[in-house]
């Protein structure tokens, strides 16, 4: 029952972040976006074993590979994403047409590593994908959050030249 739990678990959450995404939202610095990944880590480790015992190596890579297509896929939907600073210092995001690229590349990468696990033996659970969708949330909204803070006034830009000098605030065009 727990495997269909968590696979309900991941659905769900994937459905409603990506459904999410693709509308104008505020990048808020004082939101906690850092909650969802927290409790999927949690939900993740709440197994008592995540590795294969017939199959250690393999599945310690597998997990490893999960976890770096999670952390790339976050990077790669962050740096896809559109943000923009309105007049009143507000800063938005939404997704583009590449982030949804990002996200079937990152799915499919993932389909890939289950197929390849599945082919050489490799029993494989729900943590790996649990902890990776945990990463893809994390890193994304940590990148955001950063570039966000780039395009609010006041915000300095790094550098000799300038030092102090606020960025103009405007649309960005990702």
């Amino acid at each position: 029952m727990s495997g269909f739990v968590d696979a309900l678990v991941i659905v769900v959450v994937a459905a409603a972040v990506i459904a999410r995404q693709f509308r104008a939202r505020r990048i808020d610095g004082e939101r906690r976006w850092w909650i969802l990944p927290v409790i999927l880590v949690a939900f993740a480790l709440r197994e008592p074993v995540m590795l294969d015992a017939h199959h250690h190596t393999a599945s310690a890579l597998l997990f490893g590979a999960e976890l770096l297509v999670g952390l790339a896929t976050g990077a790669g939907w962050a740096w896809t994403t559109r943000i923009w600073a309105e007049p009143d210092g507000t800063v938005w995001s939404r997704s583009s047409t590449a982030s949804a690229a990002v996200w079937a590349v990152g799915i499919g990468l993932r389909v890939g590593l289950f197929a390849l696990g599945t082919a050489v033996g490799v029993r494989q659970d729900s943590s790996a994908l649990l902890l990776g969708l945990a990463g893809t949330l994390l890193v994304r909204a940590a990148i955001l959050a950063r570039r966000g803070q780039s395009l609010r006034p006041g915000a300095s830009l790094s550098g000799a030249y300038g030092d102090g000098a606020t960025r103009p605030v405007g649309r960005e065009c990702a």
